[in-house]
Parts: C-alpha cells; sequence; structure tokens
C-alpha cells in the first residue's frame, strides 16, 4: 500500500459516505450516483468476495466469526463483546476496500458508502474532509428502518436463523448502539461532519444535505 499523502491524491475523486445500519447510506449514495454520474461503491456487497480474499492471520476475527455458528454469533455472548470482537468494527479487510478503489478508472468520481467506513480510518485519505460525511441513526429510526427493510424484502433475516430471534434482535440493537456512539466520538474527536437521522429527516433531506456537504449542489 502507498504512504498517506500519495494514497490522498490518488483517492481525491472518492466521496465517502459511513454510519450506523438503517441511517439510509445506501439510499443516499445511490441517488447521488444518479444524479451526478458517480460510480456506486457498496462495501456491503464487497464482503463475500473480501472475507475470500482474507486470511486468518489477517483477519482473526473475521475468521473466528465464520466458523460460529449463528446461535453463538447473536445469542451466546454479550453485546458489549460483539461490539468489541465483530471484525468489520475493528477495521478488517479496510485496506481490500482502498485496493477495489485504486483499481478503479480515476476519470469518474465515485461514492463509496457502507458502516466499514470507519472515521479513524477514513481520515488519513482525505484530501478534502469535505468528501466524507457518516449518517448517524437515532435508536428509534433504526428500529423503524429495519421492520420497513424487513416488508420490503419479504424474507427472513439472518436473525431468524438463530433458536431465539428476538433476544438476537435486543443483542444487535445494542451492540449498533454502541457503534453509533463510537462513530460519533471519533468524527467530533477527528473533526468530521456527522448527520443524526432520526424521523424528522426524509431521504430527500439526506440526500441533500449530503450533496450539500460534498459541494454537489
Amino acid at each position: 500500500m502507498a504512504d498517506d499523502a500519495t494514497l490522498r491524491e490518488r483517492l481525491r475523486h472518492v466521496y465517502w459516505i459511513g454510519g450506523g445500519s438503517g441511517a439510509g447510506k445506501s439510499t443516499v449514495a445511490a441517488a447521488m450516483a444518479d444524479r451526478y454520474g458517480l460510480r456506486l461503491y457498496e462495501t456491503d456487497e464487497a464482503m463475500p468476495d473480501h472475507a475470500r480474499r482474507t486470511s486468518a492471520e489477517e483477519a482473526p476475527y473475521l475468521h473466528e466469526f465464520m466458523s460460529m455458528t449463528m446461535d453463538e454469533r447473536w445469542l451466546d455472548r454479550s453485546p458489549e463483546v460483539m461490539f468489541e470482537t465483530f471484525h468489520w468494527f475493528r477495521g478488517e479487510g479496510f485496506h481490500l476496500i482502498v485496493e477495489d478503489l485504486l483499481a478503479m478508472p480515476r476519470e469518474q468520481g465515485i461514492v463509496v458508502e457502507g458502516f466499514r467506513l470507519l472515521p479513524s480510518l477514513v481520515a488519513p485519505l482525505l484530501a478534502d474532509r469535505s468528501r466524507a460525511v457518516w449518517l448517524l441513526p437515532s435508536p428509534e429510526f433504526r428500529a423503524y428502518a429495519v421492520v420497513k427493510r424487513a416488508k420490503a424484502t419479504n424474507r427472513p433475516g439472518f436473525l431468524d436463523q438463530t433458536s431465539d430471534p428476538e433476544r438476537a434482535a435486543r443483542n444487535l440493537a445494542v451492540r449498533e448502539r454502541h457503534f453509533v456512539e463510537r462513530l460519533s466520538k471519533e468524527t467530533r474527536e477527528l473533526g468530521l461532519r456527522a448527520l443524526t437521522v432520526d424521523a424528522a429527516v426524509d431521504e430527500d433531506a439526506s440526500i441533500r444535505c449530503v450533496s450539500e456537504h460534498f459541494g454537489l449542489s
């Protein structure tokens, strides 16, 4: 991997949208890609490929997670342990996101989105700090978004594969709250932009706010 100064220059055409689950990152990024002619890179979609491209030595938490049953992942550990040991929250595989971005043509701007974009990892790559934003859902809004997404897909979620989906969902909600608190703290300490998303902020408002922050509107 090149040094930070070289990476900042090579990634100058990238717009970064991180944040917690259920905050509308995918919706905002897709709308911006369509509206401004940007290439869209969804880090969630790359996770299976990135898992295959890592070894247990490179990503020990990821490979331990992959070996667990669904109950071991979501029921047998406390939400705090789930948060502290979740591989993507620890930045495992982030270098593969960077590798993917570097392999794409630089002539077209890229909007990259996903919860894996941790502020502490993205910050050293920013030539312009206005090119990154984190969307932070309130707990109530995330719960609403999860239900809305489940109804839209009309199929069981991964928590339904556990022996106690309701308790697994509660554990996941606590884990996600810890993650959003961490993102809020990191963005504040690093002087990066974070936007709180709740029921008072609709999708159009989020798209408008992010576009204005990026200087695209």
